[in-house]
């Protein structure tokens, strides 16, 4: 989609109602499903981060960014993720984590960022992170700088192949938690895209589907 286009859908998008779990459970593991109907987490002592769910042109076409992250001894390493992290003091509300790590990890500042709505809070077990979703828009063609510390490589995903069902598969996971699992995800190039960040982007594909029809 041309992102002129796109950008016309906008205030439809401020205003859409949120599928919240009925996507979530879409694309999640089907040891977790239980857990997200049942809501079964404490949010007292849970970490708190937020990632930005970004769109912007690249030669005029609708991309919507995510990372990989570099490898390092962690619950999350060399995952797909989008841009974002953990909530810092500083910050005050979770819309500024997501525009501040944005800038941190892929170069973009704020200023260049326009929120357009907060998407439904994810709670992720293995790290113990609630995690908060905001849809974002940059007007403007993007030059990222990733930091080479944290992201590995950037996805430039066009919102046509977003949006296409021929990306959902089901696939084999090994994991640290639960060993090999068979999980939906989604086929992101040579990518498999899984657990929270499949289940966020299973929220806001179908917003997308919704509003673009």
């Amino acid at each position: 989609m041309d992102f002129q286009d796109f950008l016309k859908y906008v205030p439809n998008f401020a205003q859409a109602k949120l599928p919240a779990l009925e996507a979530h459970i879409k694309m999640a593991p089907l040891e977790r499903i239980e857990a997200l109907k049942n809501g079964i987490f404490d949010n007292k002592k849970s970490r708190k981060a937020a990632v930005m769910m970004l769109f912007y042109p690249k030669k005029g076409k609708t991309h919507l960014v995510l990372i990989v992250r570099s490898s390092y001894d962690g619950t999350h390493s060399s995952q797909i993720a989008f841009p974002g992290g953990k909530f810092e003091p500083e910050d005050v509300v979770f819309a500024n984590t997501a525009l501040r790590e944005t800038h941190e990890e892929i170069g973009i500042l704020p200023r260049d960022i326009e929120i357009i709505k907060p998407f439904t809070a994810l709670y992720i077990p293995p790290s113990n992170f609630m995690v908060y979703p905001f849809l974002g828009i940059s007007r403007a063609e993007i030059s990222f700088v990733p930091d080479s510390n944290e992201v590995a490589n950037i996805i430039e995903l066009p919102l046509s192949v977003f949006l296409s069902d021929e990306i959902v598969i089901n696939a084999e996971m090994v994991t640290s938690y639960a060993g090999k699992i068979n999980v939906p995800a989604f086929k992101i190039e040579e990518h498999i895209v899984w657990g929270a960040t499949a289940m966020m982007l299973s929220e806001l594909k179908e917003v997308l589907k919704a509003v673009l029809g």
